[in-house]
């Protein structure tokens, strides 16, 4: 596979030996490219659509389905407000909020709680500057997060489902076993009786049964590259934990009083699992994030050349580029590039509210090499639903993230920067990217 973004005057940067292991970090940060997933929102699915199958009523949030939080927003400027204080020690931000203001670009997916997370962090960030953010309407597809709605890339769904079919080894149905323990515990929080025992009772009359609902993978939707039957019923059903606990909810009303954020976790594998399927598996990472990741090579290469770059996010001079979407678009660019992480108190490569992949475009002082240095920042379930101020010393946990290929054997699991452009070329289909902005 090509991919025609690198200019002959872009070469020459790339002719010169890059870092390896550094005893010493000598690097200055040039820029950094923050992906994110919305912070606190409430339950996607509606009540009416919950409480079938569950014996006691799900709580009610302030807000309708799907909607940021006004707690979500609160916990998305604070963590901005992070970030201003990281990014000012770097030396990427000088404090002087309108002087900073020209060189960031913000770009969020369509939904609203895209759009007021990437507003609220950017109160957090520049608090006294207004800081534009880039959106499509809410009835278009962004290229950049929704390629194969905007048209820029096609899904052959038969090829979806045999390499979906294919990790699980022609039997989805072996999942029920293999998360046996989640689904128990699933099961005794809906129906309102103690995991423990045995044996379990039987389904409570004019109540669905999630974990009886049988995994399959089928042709998919819009926005579902698959469908995967019973599991994303699970998931759907067991995705308001996570909310409940993050939003502060009493505890009463954090699975009605039976899960710790342990068990908030441990339900969570659930989401991480369906995801996995749909946007981590290697064709539909290709076919899904191709146009993203294309946007972001470009991006750190226009920074490092100082040249424009067509399909480049934000212009040469842009220090700061956030973008905000969901944690489908943040797990297919991880799973494009193989990258893992694992935070205190999450499942592994779970997305958490607020959390994001950062690449920082770094550069020695001594050698002038660039490389790429990335890691998943967020904030802790209890960050969350403290609402913890966060400082250089109480900071955000963070998961250093090694670039299959690329990464060299040092703490930050550096990434020379012409090593990372070669491994890009490597997966981005291009006949999945574009150039346009």
């Amino acid at each position: 596979m090509k991919i025609h973004f690198l200019r002959p005057v872009t070469l020459a940067l790339f002719c010169v030996s890059f870092v390896t292991a550094q005893p010493v970090d000598d690097t200055q940060l040039k820029q950094v490219i923050i992906f994110g997933r919305h912070s606190v929102r409430s339950p996607v699915a509606s009540n009416s659509y919950l409480n079938s199958y569950s014996v006691r009523p799900f709580p009610v949030f302030s807000v309708a389905p799907g909607i940021l939080t006004d707690n979500g927003a609160t916990l998305e400027t604070i963590l901005g407000s992070y970030y201003r204080l990281w990014l000012t020690k770097e030396g990427l931000l000088t404090g002087n909020d309108l002087a900073d203001a020209a060189f960031v670009y913000f770009r969020a997916n369509v939904l609203q709680r895209t759009v007021a997370t990437a507003q609220a962090f950017a109160a957090g960030m520049l608090p006294t500057a207004g800081v534009n953010v880039t959106s499509y309407s809410p009835m278009d597809s962004d290229p950049l997060f929704d390629p194969v709605g905007a048209g820029v890339a096609r899904l052959d769904q038969q090829m979806a489902i045999a390499a979906v079919m294919g990790r699980l080894g022609g039997n989805p149905q072996s999942l029920a076993s293999a998360y046996a323990a989640e689904l128990a515990l699933t099961r005794s929080v809906l129906f309102n009786y103690p995991a423990s025992q045995t044996p379990v009772p039987g389904t409570p009359a004019g109540t669905g049964d999630v974990t009886t609902i049988p995994i399959d993978v089928t042709a998919g939707a819009p926005g579902m590259p698959v469908n995967l039957g019973g599991l994303i019923t699970v998931a759907n059903t067991i995705d308001p934990f996570v909310m409940e606990y993050a939003e502060g909810l009493p505890a009463s009303d954090v699975g009605w009083g039976q899960l710790t954020v342990g068990g908030v976790s441990q339900t969570s594998r659930f989401i991480t699992l369906a995801f996995d399927l749909e946007f981590r598996t290697p064709y539909l990472a290709g076919v899904q994030s191709s146009n993203l990741a294309s946007h972001v090579v470009r991006s750190m290469v226009q920074a490092a050349t100082g040249n424009a770059m067509t399909g480049a996010l934000g212009n040469p001079s842009s220090k700061v580029i956030m973008l905000v979407a969901s944690d489908v678009n943040v797990t297919g660019l991880a799973g494009l590039f193989h990258l893992d992480w694992m935070l205190p108190g999450y499942q592994a490569n779970y997305c958490a509210p607020g959390g994001a992949l950062v690449f920082e475009l770094r550069q020695s002082q001594s050698t002038g090499e660039f490389i790429v240095r990335a890691s998943y920042i967020a904030q802790t379930l209890d960050q969350l639903r403290n609402r913890t101020a966060l400082t250089l010393n109480t900071p955000p946990a963070k998961a250093p993230i090694f670039i299959p290929g690329c990464s060299v054997r040092n703490t930050t699991f550096d990434c020379p920067f012409q090593n990372f452009v070669a491994i890009a070329k490597q997966e981005i289909d291009p006949l999945s990217a574009d150039r346009a902005h």
